[in-house]
């Protein structure tokens, strides 16, 4: 006798809220097209303010700021402190932080030259290409363990990840540095140094390993439940893992992750520099941070898009490489950058307080 009731209240009640089943959905804008990729107007915002530095400095600079070689060194130059951007992004992004992102790089980095110096000389063939795979395998395991030990403390032993990853940070650091006693490794074979020298058709191989580490990262952080899994516990942690979703695992993997970016930004790091030292990089901390969120990742966690990180890098080497044709000092860059990021830090707790949020 309940059935037809409950299926009347479901044809009277459900039904006539569901509109019109012949209603199109109305066309999206190039506003909300932009903020489907950044979030909140970011990309749209950052858009603009390239735009405006091109403006800027290119009647400042003229000709010298879009000159073929000006262009050609930024090209060169984005690709390791985006690799470094994308490894901050994804620990920002499930609300915690990888301080050691920087020192996991070097370590790794000074894994592979090791091998590459020690055994690669005066092989030939299949032996030579051989221990060249070993050497890369080895820096990407030392960045796995890395990864698991920063996760396993902050997933399972419930430790603070701003606390976890500078121990670990220190722990890397102090290792590379003992076991190179502060040495530069140097001599890599020349397949290596292609890596970070090289160019395709003119473009970059660098720049080519960012495009196929950035698009794929875009699209599991998008399109995949591991990524929906990290934007929810960046939101809300305690009700993801009310929903069934294993919150220490996914977080675990967020950190391996984030290690295993490190490491690929420490094969372009090492060649480009056809070296490679325990401080290298050691600037750029900061400008991960900063370039995460100037791209519209919530420091908090649970928003922001790939999308967006490579606007905000772009951004910021207009700004670094402008600096550098005016002759201006580098600690002013790194100055101006610290200053964007409290602007911007700022700027965005304040919308949130006259939001009401």
């Amino acid at each position: 006798m309940s059935r037809p009731l409950a299926s009347a209240v479901s044809r009277t009640e459900i039904e006539p809220s569901l509109g019109p089943p012949s209603e199109a959905p109305p066309s999206r804008t190039l506003w909300q097209h932009l903020q489907a990729l950044g979030g909140d107007g970011a990309n749209l915002r950052l858009v603009v303010l390239i735009i405006a530095l091109l403006a800027v400095f290119g009647a400042i600079l003229g000709q010298r700021l879009f000159s073929a070689a000006s262009l050609q060194s930024m090209a060169y130059q984005l690709p390791e402190l985006g690799l470094l951007s994308l490894a901050m992004m994804v620990t920002l992004l499930s609300g915690g932080i990888n301080l050691a992102v920087i020192a996991t790089a070097n370590l790794c980095a000074l894994t592979i030259a090791f091998i590459l110096t020690r055994f690669v000389p005066g092989t030939e063939g299949l032996t030579w290409g051989l221990w060249q795979v070993v050497a890369l395998a080895s820096g990407f395991a030392v960045a796995t363990l890395i990864g698991m030990l920063n996760g396993f403390i902050i997933a399972y032993l419930r430790v603070s990840p701003i606390l976890t990853t500078l121990g670990t940070m220190t722990l890397v650091k102090g290792i590379s540095i003992g076991a190179t006693r502060g040495n530069v490794i140097s001599g890599f074979p020349d397949s290596i140094v292609f890596i970070g020298n090289g160019a395709v058709l003119g473009i970059p191989v660098a720049l080519l390993v960012f495009a196929a580490v950035a698009l794929p990262l875009a699209v599991v952080l998008g399109r995949t439940p591991l990524g929906t899994a990290i934007y929810m516990i960046g939101s809300n942690e305690k009700a993801t893992r009310f929903s069934g979703i294993d919150t220490r695992r996914v977080i675990l993997k967020v950190y391996v992750l984030s290690s295993l970016l490190a490491a690929v930004a420490a094969v372009v790091m090492m060649a480009r520099f056809n070296s490679a030292n325990a401080s290298y990089g050691e600037s750029y901390l900061l400008v991960t941070i900063l370039a995460a969120v100037l791209g519209g990742i919530n420091p908090m966690g649970g928003f922001g898009k790939v999308g967006g990180l490579v606007l905000s890098l772009i951004m910021l080497q207009i700004i670094s490489s402008a600096f550098n044709l005016l002759n201006f000092s580098p600690f002013l860059t790194l100055a101006l950058w610290g200053g964007i990021l409290i602007a911007v830090a700022g700027a965005t707790q304040l919308k949130h307080r006259l939001m009401g949020r």
